[in-house]
């Protein structure tokens, strides 16, 4: 057996017993085919695994960018409506395995390009066979809205709120952008062009019967793998990225004094009486401040140009691992 099927198989394996563990509480509850909510997660994780092996060589950085997609805020949302929606959302990342692994021809490669419209396809297709048969998987008629996206930087204090969460959880967010440093430096403007459409269509009113939410399931999923090689940078940056990772840091640290601030009083973050969600906000600031510190300390091995790249997967991947732990076991017990 190849060690590509071995990582695959575990991988499938690590995502299905999170998922058991997520889910188990409430198994009393489900009916029928909604125990396949779990299998949903597993399979988006699992797709978003196999997607980022596209652009991602480290088994760990394609294993946590299957975890941010699977197991994130938008997908764990996503589950608490239809069954179906999401199985929608985890074929996504499967669905653009095709285009990302079919082989180059010539400078354009239309048939990558062509192949980059299956999922925006499959999400018209299954919304439009859904309304013929009279199923109404999730409302279409809600839209992303501005206030929304503060669950970009506060994820559970949203989910507390019972409103859409989005983004990803607080120490992947420094992942997320060492990802986005690096693909504006690689000029990747195919997977610009597709975040953003999927980015539009969620702020754009509903047409052909699709929810415009569905459509975040497309950035998040970008999000995800550069999240992923974005971990994989952070493993290996040395003192020419000493820039962008004290950049990083310093974001990091913003978060949790915004954080930090909110939760003591000195302004309402969100609506309604801040007191509410001071324990969140605090916990938050905390996943920030870890976050700050991890990085920070890469950066601080970058500038003594100081490999230690066993030493920075463990710290990475440990925090990271945590925050995905805690705070995916906080979002379920809200959509459920």
């Amino acid at each position: 057996m190849s060690k590509g099927i071995v990582k695959l198989l575990a991988a499938a394996a690590v995502y299905a017993g999170f998922a058991v563990y997520l889910y188990q509480p409430y198994f009393g509850r489900f009916a029928g085919r909604q125990f396949l909510i779990g299998a949903n997660a597993t399979l988006a994780a699992l797709g978003c695994f196999v997607l980022s092996r596209r652009w991602v060589g480290s088994f760990a950085g394609s294993f946590f960018a299957g975890a941010i997609y699977g197991f994130g805020p938008l997908m764990l949302w996503l589950n608490g409506f239809h069954f179906s929606i999401g199985s929608l959302a985890a074929a996504i990342g499967w669905l653009f395995c095709p285009a990302a692994f079919v082989p180059r021809k010539g400078r354009w490669n239309w048939p990558g390009r062509l192949l980059c419209a299956l999922p925006f396809a499959a999400i018209v297709l299954f919304f439009e066979l859904s309304a013929g048969i009279r199923l109404f998987a999730m409302p279409i008629q809600p839209q992303l809205h501005p206030a929304a996206l503060l669950g970009l930087v506060a994820p559970l204090v949203v989910a507390q709120k019972a409103g859409l969460t989005i983004g990803f959880y607080h120490v992947p967010v420094a992942a997320v952008l060492m990802g986005m440093a690096m693909l504006i430096s690689a000029r990747r403007f195919g997977i610009m062009l597709i975040f953003l459409l999927g980015t539009i269509g969620a702020f754009c009113p509903a047409f052909l019967n699709v929810s415009p939410l569905i459509w975040l399931t497309i950035p998040t999923l970008c999000c995800a793998c550069l999240a992923g090689a974005g971990l994989q940078g952070l493993i290996s940056a040395g003192a020419a990225d000493k820039k962008i990772i004290l950049a990083i840091t310093l974001v990091m640290a913003g978060l949790s004094i915004v954080m930090l601030l909110s939760a003591a009083g000195c302004f309402q973050l969100f609506a309604g009486p801040a007191g509410n969600y001071d324990k969140l906000l605090t916990l938050t600031a905390g996943m920030y401040i870890l976050a700050a510190v991890v990085v920070a300390f890469v950066f601080f091995l970058a500038s003594a140009k100081l490999r230690a790249h066993p030493l920075r997967l463990a710290i990475l991947c440990s925090a990271m691992a945590l925050d995905i732990f805690l705070s995916a076991r906080f979002i379920v017990d809200k959509v459920f």
